[in-house]
């Protein structure tokens, strides 16, 4: 049978592969995630451990809320006061309100009020881990500039009284709880007052004096403060901090220091405009006196304690004209924001107005009829009506605004102070464990697939067989660590295993091969490149053989690396002439008809014993003696004695990594054994991983169902 024909029975025997091989579906990423289930494992319990003590490291935080209205229409006591309240009561927007509640204005006081510039912070990664940190609270606290920068801490000595340490453990103050105390240092004073404390004897603080500019930007950002709703004018404010009192306390303080300078506000208001006007009433006073004395001495002159009936009317009738005048322009006014001049509603108005005007000018003239004593009397008492209601006016906005300063009315209530909350808002620990784990899962997953990434090299059978032209007798699944050493012989141990069936698909195919006048007793089983597996293949191989009842022999032809397992003697004792094949074989396997011949412990010359006719005739000398004979070679990439071994065998076979080697790497190394040999080859696709679609690789006979192997075999 010629090469060709050989090959292409070889390659019968083969598994089809699907033509996407290289693609990952879905399932398939599942899979190979599920082959790295216990690294994956690792990660979440890492991710679940780290979540954990990041939940217990973060100190509890409390939240609470306090609920405020804005009276956006304005208060009682501005409406009473007409056009003058309507002035001084204008209302903001709920927008500027919330400006003016994070505003410096209001804050510093709550910093200066609430003692946030002092600070006591526990330290100790045990207590903190555990929450058993002590509390301790600041009314003053004074450092020296010069020394400002200094690690400064407090130890509690007892549950009332404590000691100050300079950053040398220097003990400069021993005091006890609610006492001032002051202590000369770095050419200053230092002073400290401890409010409260509750804390184990021993715990430790670290004192830090903030700067007030720092601890209220601080307090605005962790402020948060919204409008409940669209146009409401409810406010609410809401605070966290780590005790929960303290959250509450600087809420309210916030909440009374904002109502008390709003009322402030309208107050000082109301105070300007009060102070204007008392300033303007003498002078009107004086204005309505001057023109009723000029009416009464005129009255006096002519002998007149009174007009007649007919200027009363008069009188009235004109002002009652004007009075329609002024609202009819007020009407206009607004309509010609709606509508345009020539629009009906507007030109009604204007006819209205040019018809009273028309009235007025009538008025006038006819009062012109009248007597000139009545006349001027009717003019001076013109002069006096307003004057009389400019003063009466004023008196009555005097009034209502000394009322309004004397009630401090703003337009601000608070509707709930906060509470103390004893439930923590955070941290979420459910939460962070969770997120922990996910991301931990994520890390892991995209780790795994990197590092598939990094082996970008070739995993499809059907393209190696594509662009070489040469068969890939089987995939072999990844083995485990335990059984990658030559001396576990896996398909003993574990027989019905998948490996164990793709090693043995390996056998049939040779086998399926072989005709009359063909002969494949030699087989030669090299890597392309180190740790690619093909000692592991190369054994188990030949205890297949052996467990079907054949004689094998197995030759460890990688004689620089010297390995000696089962015995101190091998191949190159025997090439050498030192010792007999007898003497160096080693029989007790474990598996029947298995033979194994170490390398040896010499390295040197291996180049020269497999390029003699010393190894030649070795081989001759074995065919008689084994059906099998199975030679592990070096490399074929870094040593040249696979290339000497190749004309010695039957077949040669070149066992891959799967996804490591590029087809450049592949072509190469075929190309090299085609110059030293025409024997058949063949490759084997080591460490696969499962894919969806197809199974390991069971050679010949893939379609039947699968069976059990050696002593737990049963009938079909």
């Amino acid at each position: 049978m010629s090469e060709k024909e050989e090959q292409k029975v070889i390659s019968q025997a083969t598994i089809q592969i699907p033509q996407n091989a290289n693609t990952i579906t879905l399932l398939e990423a599942l899979e190979i995630l599920w082959d790295k289930k216990f690294i994956l494992s690792l990660f979440l319990i890492a991710g679940a451990a780290i979540g954990f003590a990041i939940a217990n490291w973060l100190r509890p935080q409390f939240t609470s809320d306090v609920l405020m209205q804005i009276d956006v229409k304005g208060s009682k006591a501005g409406k009473a006061m007409g056009e003058m309240g309507a002035l001084l009561d204008a209302a903001s927007p709920a927008d500027a309100e919330i400006e003016l509640i994070k505003s410096r204005m209001v804050l510093s006081y709550v910093v200066d009020v609430e003692r946030m510039c002092f600070n006591a912070i526990p330290i100790g990664a045990v207590d903190r881990f555990t929450h058993k940190e002590g509390r301790m609270d600041l009314d003053s606290l004074y450092i020296p500039e010069s020394v400002i920068l200094e690690k400064w801490r407090a130890r509690t000595v007892s549950a009332d009284s404590f000691e100050v340490l300079t950053e040398n453990d220097q003990v400069l103050v021993k005091g006890a709880v609610g006492e001032m105390y002051r202590a000369n240092y770095g050419g200053d004073t230092l002073n400290i007052r401890v409010s409260r404390m509750h804390a184990e004897p021993g715990q430790m603080f670290v004192l830090i004096q903030s700067d007030e500019l720092a601890t209220i930007e601080a307090l605005k950002k962790a402020l948060n403060v919204k409008e409940k709703g669209k146009q409401t004018g409810i406010i609410e404010a809401s605070y966290s901090h780590r005790y929960p009192d303290k959250a509450a306390s600087i809420l309210n303080s916030i909440a009374k220091t904002y109502l008390r300078q709003n009322v402030e506000m309208k107050s000082a208001e109301a105070a300007k405009t009060l102070e204007f006007l008392e300033k303007q009433l003498p002078g009107v006073k004086a204005k309505l006196d001057s023109a009723e004395k000029v009416l009464a001495d005129y009255r006096f002159r002519i002998g007149s304690v009174d007009v007649t009936g007919e200027t009363q009317a008069h009188l009235h009738k004109e002002a009652d004209l004007e009075k329609q005048l002024l609202e009819l322009e007020q009407q206009r006014q607004a309509a010609t924001r709606l509508f345009k001049d020539e629009h009906p509603s507007v030109q009604t108005i204007v006819k209205q107005q040019n018809k009273l005007r028309a009235e007025l000018t009538k008025l006038k003239k006819n009062a012109q009829k009248m007597p000139l004593t009545q006349q001027e009397v009717l003019r001076m008492k013109e002069d006096v009506a307003v004057n009389n209601e400019i003063y009466t006016t004023m008196l009555n906005n005097v009034q209502q605004l000394r009322v309004v300063r004397a009630g401090e009315v703003g337009n601000v209530r608070i509707v709930d102070f906060a509470r103390v909350n004893k439930r923590p808002s955070k941290p979420k620990k459910a939460n962070i464990i969770v997120c922990s784990v996910a991301a931990s899962f994520m890390i892991g997953v995209l780790l795994v697939f990197f590092l598939r990434m990094m082996r970008n090299g070739v995993r499809s059978v059907t393209e190696i067989e594509r662009e070489t032209n040469t068969s890939v007798l089987a995939r072999v699944p990844e083995a485990p660590t335990k059984f990658r050493s030559k001396s576990q012989l896996y398909v003993q141990e574990n027989p019905d295993a998948p490996i164990s069936e793709s090693i043995r698909s390996i056998l049939t195919a040779i086998d399926f091969s072989y005709v009359e006048n063909s002969d494949h007793q030699v087989l030669m089983i090299a890597g392309l490149v180190p740790h690619v597996g093909k000692s592991f293949v190369s054994l188990n191989l030949a205890a297949s053989y052996a467990l079907v009842g054949k004689k094998i022999l197995y030759i460890d032809a990688d004689m620089r690396k010297a390995s000696c397992r089962f015995t101190h003697v091998g191949l190159t004792d025997v090439l050498m002439g030192k010792m007999s094949f007898e003497d160096c074989v080693y029989r007790k396997t474990g598996v029947n008809g298995l033979d194994i011949l170490e390398s040896g412990k010499f390295k040197t010359a291996a180049f020269e014993l497999l390029r003699g006719e010393r190894f030649k005739k070795f081989i001759d000398e074995m065919r008689p003696k084994y059906d099998k004979i199975i030679i592990d070679t070096p490399p074929t990439s870094m040593l040249a004695d696979a290339y000497m071994i190749a004309p010695l065998a039957d077949v040669n076979l070149i066992v891959l990594h799967y996804g490591l080697h590029s087809m450049d790497a592949i072509k190469e190394s075929l190309q090299n054994l085609d110059r030293y040999t025409d024997k058949p080859k063949a490759f084997i696709l080591n460490h696969c991983e499962h894919r969806s679609g197809y199974g390991y690789g069971y050679g010949y006979g893939y379609g039947y169902g699968y069976g059990t192997y050696g002593k737990k075999s049963k009938k079909k």
